[in-house]
Parts: C-alpha cells; structure tokens; sequence
C-alpha cells in the first residue's frame, strides 16, 4: 500500500502524466454520463421487460459492454461494438485483399486512410443496428414510448441519436488516446465492464447471505478464491512467449583493413496467445445469429433449441462455443502471423536462427513453433470463455459470474496491464519508480488492436 501511495505521488508530480490522468478521467466521466440519459420520448420507468431480456444469456453480454445503457435504452444504447465489428472486418480485408495490404504498408498514411474506411463501415453498420434495437426496444416494452408519440414518428429521430451516441463515444475514445493513458476504445469497453460489478457483487453477496441452505460466507469466500486464481491466470499466461533467438550478421572493418563478421542477438516473441480475444469475439458474434434467427423464425419444435443456443451456461452453446474458438483461434494466428514473410525478412536483414538454414527452414521452423503454441493458447481461452459456465454449477448469480471469464475478464486484464506499462513508461523516462516493484510489463496488442 505504502509503494501504492507513492506512486500515485509521483504520478500527481509529473504534469504530463498529470494532465493525461485528469483528462483520461473527464472524458470517462463524459460516457458515464451519457449511459444514463435516455432517449427522447423514452420512459424509463416502464422499461422493465428490457432489463428482465438483458439479465441474462447473449443479450446480457450486450450490455455489459455497453455498460448498462442497452438496458437503459440510452443514447449510447449501442456503444463502441459497431466499431469494434467495423476494424474486425476492416483487419480481415487489410489482410486478405492486396490493395488494402499496400495501403496498411504505406505506414501512417495508409493506416489514416484504413481508419477512415473503418469510421464509414462503422456508419453503415449502426444504420443497421440501430432500428434493430428500436425494433427490439418495441417488441419487448411498447409501452415506454410517451403518450401521444408513434413509433413512426420516433423511429428516425431515435436512429439518429443512437447513431450519433455511437460515433461521439469513438470521438472520446480517440480524444483518450491523443490527450489521455492509454487506448481509449479498449478504456472504454473496460469502463463499461466495470461499471457492472458494483451492482453484481452486491448481488452475489446478497445471494449467498440469504440463502436457505446455509454456507453462504464459506462459498462466498470459495467464489472470491477461483475468481482470484482465474485473473492472476489469465495475467500470467497473456503474457507468457517463446522467444526464438535471431542472430544479425554485420560486417565490420578492422583497423588494418580486412574484413570481419560480427553479430547481434535478438528475439522474436511470439505469444502464447497471439490471436488474443479475436476467436471468442468472432464465436459470440457466429452464435448470435442462428440462435436470434430460431427465437424470431422458428416454430414451436425448435423453441427448446433457440433457448439453448441463448443460454450461455447450456450444454449445447458451450460445447460449439468451444468448437468455433477453437478453430478461430488457428484461423486468426495463421492470417496474422505469416512464418515465409517472417522468415523472408530475416534474411533480408541478413538474421538467421541459430541451428536452421535461412528460408524455408526458418519459415517451416516458426510455423512448427506456432503450432506447438497455438493449440495450447485455444484450449485455455476456451476454457476461460465458458468459465460462467462452470461458475453457475456453484449457483454464482449469472451477473457476477461474467467476471469469471470470457472475453470481460480479458479485456480486463489486457487493459489494465496496458495502461500500467503507459503510465510506467511515462515514470521511467522522468526516474520515477513505476506502479511494479520489480520487471516490466510487456504491451498488449490484443484490445489495443482496436
């Protein structure tokens, strides 16, 4: 705590680190804010049956992220996801289409122009999002709209507004990222995560204190242990890599003219988890579509089906969720990380791994490595994906038991490790001891990529 105090002190010393901090938190204060306003024309007295529909299953994950304003029906009811699915979309096409692989080599120019095509996308999805959620929003609590107002009359004002929430919660995530700590897209997602744990926790509490059968205190204690051992789990293995030494030839010249070699170690990390939250990203967003697809279209013999593939602590969700990470996580690591242009760029700069014949080798070598890597990072973001699953066998309320897994308890974790190393470096460069007593942490490119 003393170590806590201080850095904190030296943190208020440094009017940089100062400003960013004061600003960082102005603008979260901003979208807090905003969750809470809802939309014009909007009673949120009668907005019940929403809040019952987000309890629980996918559309509770919904709201998490938007933290709480879907259940609010608020004017950043949608958040930051329709961006998030535009850059997924737009990293996939920069990776597969050749015009967009030149212009994402052109360097900050053609990252400017792939930004700007990301803000179109995000535009046209939020064109499709938002009168979804007004539909939605009249299926499920008709009677929020005032008095004396159609649903004609409210659906193009309302799409509007929800459209411009989404885009000025962008604008203050980038507005964090240029004047603020950190990555403001993947802040704010965290923030939105955070926000529910108060309510959650004191929930879970309640719970366990007045349950019938006894034990509450003591199982209460064994939620906060494994909840504990899954975070410093998750910590440990996100940053766990295999370094795989390169060394660069160089020529030097001796003082009498002839000609030497000498050279220059380096390592590659390549992580245990290079795809990140990508493959549970990708599998939450396949899933929602068969199974919204038979809750809305189905009939009567597939309604057990369609509320299966809704529960996200059912049987049959967990095992394709497992399935679809899975096969995402090699997916995603084989179209990011390309073992013959790695291989192709060592030998450009005359690098070699110790032991293997530059080329094919190298790029055979990486790829065996990767391998090795990937299938046991899937496995373990699986098993941290349905890990609500397994909390709900201890009768966790469902609200709480998101923070036991998935991609919340990730993002978490990535976030809060990035912004450590933002304000440890910004400390390190004035002599300042940093927020760790000992190593550094190593950046995150997971919800940073946003």
């Amino acid at each position: 705590m003393k170590k806590f105090i201080e850095t904190l002190k030296n943190c208020w010393k440094v009017e940089d680190l100062r400003m960013r901090l004061l600003i960082t938190v102005l603008f979260v204060a901003i979208y807090r804010f905003g969750s809470f306003v809802v939309l014009p024309g909007i009673n949120p007295a009668n907005l019940e049956r929403l809040q019952e529909q987000t309890a629980g299953g996918l559309m509770s994950l919904l709201d998490m992220f938007s933290g709480g304003a879907f259940s609010n029906a608020s004017i950043f009811a949608l958040g930051i996801m329709p961006y998030i699915s535009a850059s997924i979309v737009m990293q996939l096409v920069a990776i597969m289409v050749p015009s967009f692989q030149k212009m994402q080599r052109e360097g900050a120019s053609g990252h400017k122009k792939i930004a700007q095509y990301t803000r179109y996308l995000t535009v046209a999805i939020l064109l499709f999002q938002a009168p979804a959620y007004l539909t939605n929003l009249k299926m499920t609590s008709a009677s929020a709209l005032a008095s004396g107002l159609s649903w004609t009359e409210f659906l193009i004002p309302a799409t509007i507004i929800l459209m411009a929430g989404s885009m000025f919660i962008l604008w203050l995530g980038e507005r964090i990222t240029d004047k603020g700590v950190g990555n403001g897209i993947s802040l704010i997602i965290m923030i939105g995560i955070i926000a529910r744990f108060p309510q959650a926790f004191i929930q879970e509490v309640s719970s366990r204190f007045t349950a019938i059968t006894g034990g509450g205190l003591v199982m209460f204690i064994v939620e906060v242990i494994i909840l504990y051992a899954v975070v410093c789990a998750a910590i440990l293995l996100t940053q766990a890599t295999r370094k795989v030494p390169v060394e660069y030839a160089k020529k030097l010249v001796a003082g009498n003219g002839t000609q030497q070699f000498g050279g220059a170690r380096q390592y590659i990390p390549l992580k245990l988890f290079a795809a990140n939250v990508m493959p549970i990203i990708f599998a939450q967003a396949i899933m929602m579509i068969p199974a919204l697809g038979l809750q809305a279209f189905a009939g009567d013999s597939m309604v057990g089906v369609a509320q299966a593939l809704m529960d996200t602590r059912s049987f049959l969700y967990c095992s394709i969720y497992v399935v679809l990470i899975i096969a995402f996580t090699y997916l995603y690591t084989a179209i990011t990380l390309n073992p013959t242009q790695m291989a192709e760029d060592m030998k450009r700069n005359n690098g070699f791994i110790p032991g293997v014949k530059p080329g094919i080798d190298t790029a055979n070598y990486i790829e065996e490595i990767m391998s090795r890597l990937t299938l046991p990072g899937s496995l373990f973001i699986a098993f941290i994906a349905i890990m609500p699953a397994f909390a709900s066998l201890l009768d966790v309320q469902q609200g709480f038991s998101q923070f036991f897994g998935g991609t919340s308890l990730l993002i978490l974790v990535g976030v809060v490790i990035d912004t450590i190393q933002q304000i440890q470096s910004h400390l390190m460069m004035r002599h300042y001891d940093g927020l760790l007593t000992s190593g550094r942490t190593r950046p995150q490119n997971g919800v940073s990529a946003y």
